[in-house]
Order: structure tokens, then sequence, then C-alpha cells
């Protein structure tokens, strides 16, 4: 890894600690009928101190500090909720132990953990931007190789040019018998790995071979750490693709797990149900009542026909459901083309109305759906539901496609949020759709969810490009 990134990380670290002081003295004399600085004791400033452990003690525990240059910054909100969810806990305990010594207004927490939290999002807000901006002047990256010229290599190589923010520079690849791949640089046969480390400034390299070239893949490990490069493998897992996997050790010998699904167990069933209620009838009672009724009521009043437009979709077991959403097309609108193919709404779709191109660029024409998940045949977050005709088309063409049936369909999921939305007419687009639906039921958590919603919210208020 590079010099650079590391004086990056080393400041993350750091940056938290005056963060701290801070909201802890402003909390303190907002709080207190006396100013900290006016009435100072040993007490007031070594409360700071524990506050400071305690942070990373729980920092510690919930992995904060994780590189997460390729995660959106939803993500890392949620780890800094998380985070001062267990600081929370930890610094209750020492005031209720060591109430004689610290003496702090009833108010004190609740303000000293709003601002610490405002103060945290904005500086790793910053921090995320600064680091991005350097990336893309070429200043702070990790230089990779990739071994191999599989299709996992080639997503690979697409992604880190793609998304430049990640930190990754491909500077070629290795392979024994293809020497393209999308215009990354050929560096020779596998067995030249050892000669570019010697002569290339190469941070990390990455195995992308096939199964069946087990050798090969264990010849390159061993260069890798004879010449102390750090080195990373992609599987070539696609044969277990209807299950959850995790790879550890008994003792010396790497087994790889073949594990349930997360909502299989039903604790987490139990669980993400009454999330799912709890989150929707709060809706309703902050936003439902007035937001609905005035949405329905501009529908009516721009455009004619019904103000909710009902479809059949498959749900939960391919079970078929009645899907609510706001009309956003013109009344008479077909749902097939001419062919008798489902007709996918497209941008600058004539049947779209002005309104309706407003509430599908918003997301706001999924808010019926609200009532979907109170009923149970939806979930708030969870792979998106298809209409009857797209699900038939796409059975025999996308791979693992039913396996998204396998949990309760969404308001919102992981593919939407990764950009998967509108029309599937592009080869791959659907399968890149359901893969994002599969990473979902295969590595669901309660904390997973809250970074969807989050981010949900976030690309509401910025536009997504695709949703049209």
């Amino acid at each position: 890894m590079a010099k650079s990134y590391n004086r990056y990380t080393t400041i993350r670290y750091i940056i938290d600690a005056p963060i701290i002081g801070i909201t802890y003295f402003f909390a303190f004399n907002i709080t207190s009928a006396k100013s900290l600085f006016l009435a100072p004791s040993y007490s007031n400033f070594f409360f700071p101190l524990i506050a400071l452990a305690g942070w990373y003690i729980a920092a510690s525990f919930t992995r904060l500090y994780a590189d997460r240059r390729s995660n959106k910054y939803s993500e890392e909100i949620v780890f800094i909720i998380y985070t001062i969810f267990l600081f929370t806990i930890l610094m209750s305990s020492v005031s209720f132990f060591l109430g004689d010594f610290f003496q702090f207004s009833r108010y004190f927490f609740l303000v000293f953990m709003g601002a610490l939290f405002v103060l945290l999002f904005f500086t790793k807000y910053l921090i995320r931007k600064y680091v991005h901006a350097a990336i893309y002047q070429g200043k702070l990256f990790d230089n990779i190789i990739i071994v191999g010229s599989t299709q996992s290599a080639l997503d690979l190589y697409e992604t880190i040019n793609k998304y430049y923010y990640y930190g990754y520079k491909c500077i070629g690849f290795l392979d024994n018998s293809i020497s393209k791949l999308n215009g990354c640089t050929y560096m020779g046969k596998v067995k030249n790995l050892e000669t570019v480390l010697k002569q290339q400034n190469v941070d990390e390299v990455v195995i992308a071979l096939p199964n069946s070239q087990s050798v090969e893949t264990q010849h390159c490990i061993q260069v890798c750490d004879y010449y102390s490069t750090r080195v990373r493998i992609i599987p070539d897992f696609d044969q277990y693709a209807s299950s959850s996997i995790q790879v550890n050790n008994i003792g010396l010998v790497p087994v790889i797990n073949v594990r349930a699904l997360p909502l299989d167990k039903k604790e987490n069933k139990v669980l993400k149900r009454l999330f799912d209620i709890i989150f929707s009838l709060l809706f309703f009672i902050l936003m439902g009542w007035w937001l609905l009724p005035l949405i329905a009521l501009v529908i009516r009043i721009t455009s004619k026909g019904p103000v909710i437009f009902k479809q059949e979709r498959w749900g939960l077991n391919n079970e078929k459901i009645a899907c609510y959403k706001f009309r956003t097309m013109m009344a008479d609108s077909s749902d097939t083309d001419d062919n008798g193919h489902y007709h996918q709404a497209t941008r600058g779709d004539a049947r779209i109305t002005k309104f309706g191109a407003y509430l599908r660029k918003t997301n706001m024409d999924e808010l019926p759906q609200f009532w979907n998940v109170l009923w149970g045949n939806m979930s708030v977050v969870g792979p998106r539901p298809h209409p009857t005709p797209l699900n038939i088309e796409s059975i025999h063409t996308v791979d693992n496609y039913m396996l998204r049936h396998v949990i309760r369909p969404g308001i919102t999921g992981w593919a939407q949020v990764n950009g998967c939305r509108g029309e599937t007419r592009m080869p791959g687009s659907m399968q890149q759709r359901v893969n994002f639906d599969l990473y979902y039921i295969h590595r669901w958590t309660f904390w997973l969810d809250n970074q969807i919603i989050l981010q949900t919210v976030i690309n509401i208020i910025r536009g997504d490009q695709n949703a049209y």
C-alpha cells in the first residue's frame, strides 16, 4: 500500500481525538449552569480521557476504521451510528459507576452524542472527498496487477476503471493464453510474475485464475509471499451461487463453508418483520397521512384515470402479489409492445405523464407499497418485484434468476442503490441486477438494511439518473 494512504489511515484515527474533546466541551457548556473554563476541576478534564478510550474501544468492535474506499458513504454513516450506539452504552456505564465523581446535567449525554454525530458526519465526509480528489489527481492509489483473464478478472478491471475513487490502478495483467483484456496492458505469461514484481512498483496482486489452474495459483502466492506483496484471490465459486460462502481454516487446511441464508434463521425473520412493521407505521404517522393524499390529488388534477396502479408481480416463493404504485403513465397505456413482449419504461417514454416523471425520478411512485409491507407480502428492503411478463422472459436467460424470490421483495434494494434501475434491454443488465440481489440475500444483516434505506433517501434527494 502506498505510504500516502498509510498517512490517510493514521489521520482517520487521530482526528477523532480532538472531535471527542470539542464535543465534550460544547455539551458541558451548553447543559451546565457553570462554564467549564470558569469552574475547572480534575473530574471535568478526566472525563474526556475516559471518553476517548471508550470511543476507540467501541470503534474497534464496530471496525469503524476499516478501509471502505470501495463502499458508499451511507455504509460509513451506518458504522458511525453503530459506534456511537456502543459508545453511549460504555459512557453511560462509566457515569453510573462513577456518578459521584462526574456531575452532569440530565441533557448532557443527549447533546454530547448529537454533537458528536454531526461533527463526525461532516468530518469523515470531508476526509472522504479529500481522498477522492487525491486519487483523481493520481496522488493516492494502489498499483495492482491481475493474474488471469477470466470473466471475473474483466469485471474487476472494468470496475476499478469506472470507479476511480476505489483507489486502485491496474498496471497490467498476466495470462498464459490471452493477451487482450479490454485495453489492459499485457505483461506476459503467469510465470513472469516474479520478473514483474522485481521491475514494477506493485502494491497488490489479484489472482483470477480458474480452479483448474491450482498449481499456477499456488506458485503466484509463493512468489508474492517472497516479495512481501499483498495478494488476493477471486475464487471461481459460481457453482455455489445459491448459497452463502465463508472461508476459514481447520488447523492449516482452508475450508469453504456453504451456509444457510441469514434470513433462514427464525430470529432474523422476526427482526426483519418487526422492523418492516415499525418503519411502515412510522412512515404513515409522520408522512403518509398527508403526503399520499397530496400526491393522489395532483395525479387526479394533472391526468385522467385512476390514482393507484395495480400490477401483478411475483413475491416470496414465486407467489403472485398485487403490487400497488401511484399511476405515472397515461391511463390507456399498454404494458406490451407490438410483438407481445413486455414494454419497459424507457427514457423519454411518451406514456409517462409529466408529474409521473417526477414521481419516478424521486421514487415516490413506490410509496403505496408500504401497504404491501404492512400486509406482509413485501418488505421495506429486498429484491424489487418484477412484473409477471418480465419474470417469464428472464427465467431462461438470466442465471439464478428464480433465487431472488426466496425472500420477500422490497420497496428498495441493494441493486437499486447501486444504480441498477430503469430498463434492462442492454445485454447483461438484468444479470447484474440479479447478482446484486443475490449478494443481498446471501449477506443480509440488519445494518445492511439500514444502509440501503439511508442510501435510498440520499438518492431521492440527489436524484437518480437511471430513474425514469
